[in-house]
């Protein structure tokens, strides 16, 4: 285009008018070809689109999708390069589930789980959309509630985005059903004293040991939950011995417990160490038990309802898991919050927030657990009450009633708490 500058105004102008003319030309005939398409392949969405659009480069694709189901649900597994932001919503006449992300591309074709008869979808198809960004859409068999989530980096694998779908159409069955409905059952709160047998834990100056203080303040949480309409108490240890940590956990399962909460008492160097706390598992120490699970299939094959992890591939499999953790630490965490600010109406708080770290005894990926150290036994002030009954059984009201606030408006469907919530808003 150089020459052109070279000439005079009037003539350039001549000749861009003529270019400007061509390209609209172009342009028109290129709308009327994609009219014509449409009529034959149902592609009229796509008018407006350019014809073969090149994606935008894009930091970030998606390098593959999983698939676990069965009857009533359905969880695909998007595995991303990066982070990005998504949205979904469902459409009608025929169902569909829309999800929309951010700056994505595929990295190649998404597979189509159409032929699993267990699954919900009957179609996956994809296209871009606003140049930059990837339109998914799932045709479904029947109507389905979706739920979504992304996850970040753990364990050696990336992002990954993770969408839920959960048949609407069964749910209606199972309401509209003319069977009896199951019998209301107790909330199981497993007690785990401390340490016990040749396992004294922390020993203060005047002797206290730990196993005892854990085992009398467990033993005065065990009667007020006795005495609580819909909660159970199931205790881990009754007397003096000593159980290992795994055995513990491995107890409160075979009760089908609903929490797990475990009495200390601390020590420290210093005298000056004083205050109760609430502990819950660190992200750190649940990647980590999430691999030996894993490593057992059998041992993790009946614990998330109806998605089995048994039978899944160890990726779709070590989704469903983290899932379920991350669920049970968030629990942990409101459950601790609930028992902390208990805690604090009778004495100090070593820390003012529930702290998380790499107990085994919280490890439990399926099972809500906080580790409650009661008192410093290290600190000549806090043994001295430690040792009465007066204080331990201020400590076991003040779990007892953080429990109790907690499940009052989280207790899990089919539990008599549960029952007797909706009855207080009806």
């Amino acid at each position: 285009m150089r020459f052109l500058s070279q000439l005079g105004c009037p003539f350039k102008a001549r000749v861009f008018k003529q270019m400007n003319k061509k390209q609209d030309l172009i342009e028109i005939q290129r709308r009327k070809f994609l009219r014509t398409l449409s009529q034959f392949t149902g592609l009229a969405a796509l008018g407006s689109l350019p014809l073969s659009t090149p994606m935008a480069a894009s930091a970030q694709q998606i390098a593959g999708l999983r698939m676990a189901s069965n009857r009533s649900s359905t969880r695909l597994v998007f595995d991303l390069t990066g982070p990005a932001k998504h949205s979904l919503f469902m459409l009608d006449n025929p169902a569909r589930i829309v999800i929309d992300i951010e700056d994505m591309q595929l990295a190649k074709a998404l597979p189509n789980f159409g032929t699993d008869s267990s699954s919900i979808i009957r179609n996956i198809r994809s296209a871009p959309r606003n140049r930059r960004d990837l339109r998914i859409v799932l045709d479904l068999k029947n109507k389905a509630q979706p739920k979504s989530m992304l996850l970040s980096p753990s364990a050696g694998k990336g992002y990954r985005l993770v969408v839920d779908l959960r048949s609407i159409q069964t749910q209606a069955t199972q309401n509209t059903s003319p069977k009896k409905s199951a019998p209301l059952r107790d909330i199981v709160v497993a007690i785990d004293a401390g340490h016990g047998g040749k396992d004294p834990g922390a020993i203060g100056k005047r002797g206290t040991k730990e196993k005892d203080v854990a085992l009398a303040v467990a033993k005065k949480l065990e009667k007020l939950i006795q005495r609580e309409k819909g909660l159970k108490p199931v205790m881990i240890r009754s007397r003096d011995e000593y159980i290992s940590l795994r055995q513990r956990t491995r107890k409160a399962r075979d009760h089908n417990a609903d929490l797990f909460i475990s009495i200390h008492a601390d020590a420290y160097r210093r005298k000056a160490a004083r205050g109760s706390s609430v502990f819950t598992l660190s992200t750190k120490g649940a990647t980590s038990e999430a691999a030996k699970w894993l490593a057992d299939k059998e041992n993790s094959a009946d614990l998330f309802g109806d998605i089995s992890i048994k039978h899944q591939d160890r990726a779709v499999a070590s989704v469903i898991l983290e899932l379920a953790q991350t669920s049970t630490i968030e629990s942990s965490l409101d459950i601790g919050e609930d028992i902390l600010s208990n805690l604090k109406q009778i004495g100090k708080l070593h820390k003012p927030k529930v702290e998380q770290a790499n107990f085994a005894v919280l490890k439990s990926p399926d099972i809500p657990s906080v580790l409650v150290e009661t008192a410093f036994l290290s600190n000549p002030h806090e043994e001295k009450k430690l040792r009465t009954r007066s204080y331990q059984e201020k400590l076991a009201k003040a779990m007892h009633v953080g429990v109790k606030d907690y499940f009052r408006h989280n207790a899990p469907p089919g539990t008599i708490m549960a029952e007797l919530h909706k009855k207080s808003y009806s």
